[in-house]
């Protein structure tokens, strides 16, 4: 509940005051009680893959693959029939896309488009062994230094850009197009690799197309990275999709390809990253569900999934062990708990709302980020005061309460503004920021008062217009 703390009255006349006020200030503080916030808050926590089965786990994304072939058909001509429609699907469950694009696919046929191919493009097919824990299974791997493919990848993002860029419906997306399995890299095929030609202009095709929706990249790399182009310095995020099994340091050699022992060779830019770019990735299929039980039941490989995501700072991660099945109430709570601090969480400790008898008013509130990581999106955030009858009487969209880039921290952010409120009466102050999703999620604060007054609103206070 909203507590009160204390109300105040500033005159015109009082010394502090006089220069700034010619009319009486009345004001309202208040210190507002903590509560959990949901594990299905958008843009974060886990990601099941897209139409999983209900009532499995809380969730606001889901993850689809797709196949570069089924979306170009031509070096110019382009099909996003089958996106449009996931997308749609997935906005219909009040959820956003994650998806990522792939040429290569153990045991799909399909992949690389057949124009490239009928026009000469040079394919590999072979026996992948790196499948694990999954049988070892075919693939198909193209040249990925022929001219017309990389014209053809700077035509599909380019046209993939221009079309779903800033699309409320997609969540992130993942670089892909490269790699088996698009995750950049064609172990233990080194050899058919693509070469940091290739992979740059895959990069340069990505920044100039999505400035909005974030693009994650695999592996973090740095200028003199042995088989990955330079990507610190540019605006990407990343995912490590062997999480919770090669992400931490183990201090071994061989074990130098982990996440955090690439991110730290890969420098500075990189290790922090995570304050300005998201991190995803998918807990490692080993791992699945097992990952929330007793520590004692995990295979010997796992990494505690609280360090990892404390270490990351993740936002995001697919998992399909929360989802395949119904979880245990112990395996449950752990989750839940762990998926809470999970990228951005915020808490709204404490309000003041200072008003004149003109209805001026400023509201200053204390937010601290209890998560690991910032909301990168730039979501609006918007203040409405309910009247006695339960009906919105003012509301204002303000760029000065952004919620967007506040670092996780014990020390509490603060955030202004002011407003004209409306005629004399007695008003409810609500807060929230706004999902651009129609009937998408809503931003849940870890307040008691979140839903209070109307859902998707966090109530803060009081606010009461004295008549002259």
């Amino acid at each position: 509940m909203v507590k009160p703390i204390f109300t105040f009255r500033f005159l015109a006349a009082a010394l502090v005051y006089c220069v700034f006020y010619s009319t009486p200030l009345f004001g309202q503080s208040y210190e507002l009680k903590p509560s959990a916030s949901p594990a299905d808050n958008p843009l974060k926590g886990l990601v099941p893959y897209a139409r999983p089965m209900p009532n499995r786990f809380p969730h606001s994304m889901e993850f689809q693959y797709f196949a570069l072939s089924d979306l170009m058909l031509d070096i110019d001509k382009f099909d996003w029939i089958p996106l449009e429609e996931l997308l749609d699907d997935v906005a219909s469950r009040g959820n956003q896309a994650v998806v990522r694009v792939y040429m290569e696919y153990p045991g799909k046929e399909k992949g690389i488009p057949k124009f490239l191919v009928d026009g000469g493009l040079k394919v590999h097919r072979y026996l992948n062994t790196n499948t694990a824990p999954f049988p070892p299974t075919k693939v198909i791997t193209p040249d990925y230094e022929d001219p017309r493919l990389r014209e053809a990848l700077k035509n599909f993002i380019a046209a993939f850009g221009k079309r779903y860029d800033n699309d409320p419906r997609l969540a992130y997306i993942t670089a892909g197009l490269l790699g088996t399995w698009g995750e950049w890299h064609t172990y233990p095929k080194d050899e058919l690799w693509a070469s940091n030609r290739t992979q740059s202009i895959v990069l340069d095709a990505y920044e100039a197309a999505f400035k909005s929706t974030p693009v994650l990249l695999r592996y973090p790399a740095g200028p003199n990275h042995y088989a990955q182009a330079e990507n610190a310095s540019r605006a990407m995020g990343y995912h490590d999709d062997s999480f919770a099994w090669a992400t931490l340091s183990t201090g071994r050699k061989q074990d130098d390809w982990f996440y955090m022992p690439a991110l730290k060779t890969a420098g500075k830019q990189a290790t922090e990253k995570w304050t300005t770019q998201p991190i995803g990735g998918e807990i490692r299929p080993e791992v699945w569900g097992k990952i929330f039980d007793d520590q004692s039941t995990w295979p010997k490989q796992a990494q505690s999934f609280h360090d990892c995501v404390s270490q990351t700072h993740a936002t995001w991660l697919m998992d399909t062990g929360m989802f395949r099945e119904q979880a245990k109430p112990d395996r449950m709570a752990t989750a839940l708990a762990e998926v809470q601090r999970m990228g951005y969480d915020f808490y709204v400790q404490h309000v003041d709302i200072t008003t004149s008898k003109t209805g001026s008013t400023q509201l200053k509130i204390d937010v601290i980020n209890q998560g690991v990581a910032p909301l990168y999106a730039d979501w609006d955030t918007e203040i409405a005061l309910l009247n006695s009858e339960k009906i919105i009487a003012y509301r204002q969209t303000d760029d000065q309460l952004s919620f967007r880039g506040l670092l996780p921290s014990a020390e509490k952010h603060s955030l202004t503004t002011t407003f004209e409120a409306p005629s004399e009466g007695s008003f409810t102050v609500l807060l929230r920021v706004i999902n651009p999703l129609k009937g998408g999620k809503p931003l849940r604060f870890a307040n008691e008062d979140q839903d209070k007054s109307i859902s998707g609103w966090l109530t803060l206070g009081q606010l009461i217009v004295q008549p002259e």
